[in-house]
């Protein structure tokens, strides 16, 4: 599997800012924490825009939490930007600047768990480690495993699963195993996607576990479809966008325009300020945080 996959991503691996030989590892530690929950086609321009407005961890540590959560725009989930600040800061103060290369490392860094520090330590610096996004996951359970989807949540039978098929260290020391990484996650995410497969283009068509059983249906747990009109995570993401528009500080009145529904409004506006995500600077007065 590992010429075939390495082969199939140098001919079809799309060109992307954070897989360029000159990107840093800044660049792939903000590239990972955006493209969480979010499509590549829109985390592109702001990781350019982010990019260029602060191209090392002390440059965002240097601004206000509340201009990355304005930066962050229409990403959605803006604790990350929270998270990513945190992160430049200890990088920063705790560690001269430079991004961790050890995983152990990295997953002390705020915001950083076991996935965004494999995939860091393996794209950023080439290190060997299991990264088991959606994509791969998915390419893994049908190739290897036989099955539609893989559980909702990564096993210890996954994880095993998947280390035993990263490739080896080579006896100059040097190993694919993130180039097979990210050629899993780029075959998941253009071919062997969650919906419609396109097992006539997959490389391993031929050797498919889920293909030679017929590609025989889910039947697992029900795989619940994430709801979004009517939510509390619109109506935060209605009453941020008010206050990544404004200048200064907006009156109640304006987030009252943004959702009428009073009660709601209300506990999404408590959760937003205990989030970091909003400061109240007035009786009736919110606006970004300026720490």
């Amino acid at each position: 599997m590992h010429a075939t996959v390495l082969e199939w991503y140098a001919l079809h691996a799309r060109d992307l800012p954070w897989r360029r030989p000159e990107a840093s590892p800044w660049s792939v530690l903000v590239s990972e924490l955006m493209l969480q929950q979010t499509p590549v086609a829109r985390v592109l321009p702001v990781h350019a825009a982010w990019l260029e407005r602060w191209p090392t961890p002390a440059a965002l540590a240097a601004a206000t939490t509340g201009d990355a959560v304005r930066a962050w725009g229409r990403l959605g989930y803006p604790r990350r930007a929270l998270r990513l600040h945190a992160a430049a800061t200890a990088i920063t103060t705790t560690h001269g600047g430079e991004v961790p290369q050890a995983y152990e490392t990295l997953l002390t860094l705020p915001g950083v768990g076991d996935y965004t520090a494999a995939a860091v330590a393996s794209f950023a610096y080439g290190r060997r480690h299991v990264v088991l996004d959606t994509n791969v996951r998915r390419v893994i359970a049908r190739a290897v495993g036989g099955v539609e989807h893989p559980a909702r949540s990564v096993t210890r039978a996954e994880r095993d699963r998947a280390a035993a098929l990263l490739p080896g260290v080579e006896a100059d020391g040097s190993s694919d195993a993130a180039t097979w990484n990210v050629g899993l996650m780029e075959l998941g995410a253009l071919v062997c996607t969650a919906a419609s497969p396109a097992c006539d283009r997959c490389p391993l068509v031929d050797r498919c576990a889920w293909v030679a059983a017929g590609r025989p249906a889910y039947d697992g747990p029900p795989r619940v479809a994430q709801t979004w009109a009517g939510t509390d995570r619109q109506c935060r993401g209605r009453l941020m966008a008010v206050l990544r528009d404004a200048d200064g500080p907006v009156p109640i009145s304006a987030l009252e325009a943004a959702w009428a529904g009073a009660e709601q409004r209300e506990r999404c506006l408590r959760s937003l300020v205990d989030d970091g995500l909003l400061a109240q600077v007035g009786p009736s007065t919110y606006a970004l945080p300026t720490d």
